[in-house]
């Protein structure tokens, strides 16, 4: 498994975006195109439908040597032995802004990785031990609706502060993606993009042609 400051293309079984197909079938699909990360985001699904998904994934994504992420619930990722839980800052830090300390319970995942939308939350993500930060959202999605768009600004300031490993996140296409390198990130993460395509594991296969290799800092 790759250390994650050589990874960077970070792809999702979101169950907004099956249509029909199986979680296990996608994520299979994900990893054969070459993601090195795949987090299974299912909003509105209870913990217990979402350990089940992740069942099926686990055999999958360890067998390609892939992380699996569980999005929200490090309680399902520590109970099926994902090697990353993702939070939203308002779940992993307590309204005073110190960390929530069960979530780094030592029996837990791994590696954490928190959202942020601004300089301010990531800086703080990073001083409180997070092992990566996703920028965003760069642009207008679906799966941020009423979430404004963060701009390329936040990456050019990401690409000039950040230390630990961040993906660029939100409205990440082909046609962009030029746009989002260009400002500095080495790293991406994509939902629509790959999963709304007739071919997920070549959808993959096209966004890591154009995508550097990075180092540990970038």
């Amino acid at each position: 498994m790759k250390p994650l400051a050589e990874c960077r293309l970070y792809a999702f079984v979101d169950t907004a975006y099956l249509s029909g197909r199986l979680p296990a079938e996608v994520a299979r699909d994900l990893c054969d195109g070459g993601a090195d990360l795949i987090q299974l985001r299912a909003k509105g699904s209870t913990p217990g439908a979402i350990q089940r998904m992740a069942e099926t994934l686990v055999p999958i994504t360890h067998a390609a040597g892939v992380r699996l992420v569980i999005n929200d619930h490090p309680e399902v990722a520590r109970s099926v032995g994902a090697e990353v839980c993702h939070l939203g800052q308002e779940d992993f830090f307590d309204p005073g802004g110190t960390t929530v300390a069960h979530l780094r319970n030592p029996e837990g995942p791994t590696e954490i990785g928190l959202s942020s939308h601004a300089p301010a939350q990531a800086l703080r993500a990073a001083a409180s031990g997070a092992d990566y930060v996703a920028v965003g959202p760069i642009f207008p999605t679906g799966t941020k609706p009423g979430r404004p768009a963060v701009t390329l600004e936040y990456v050019r300031w990401a690409a000039a502060h950040l230390r630990l490993p961040w993906f660029a996140i939100g409205g990440i296409t082909l046609d962009n993606l030029d746009a989002v390198l260009n400002a500095g990130a080495t790293r991406i993460c994509v939902v629509s993009a790959i999963l709304n395509t007739p071919d997920v594991a070549q959808s993959c296969r096209e966004f890591l042609r154009r995508l550097p290799t990075p180092g540990p800092g970038s």
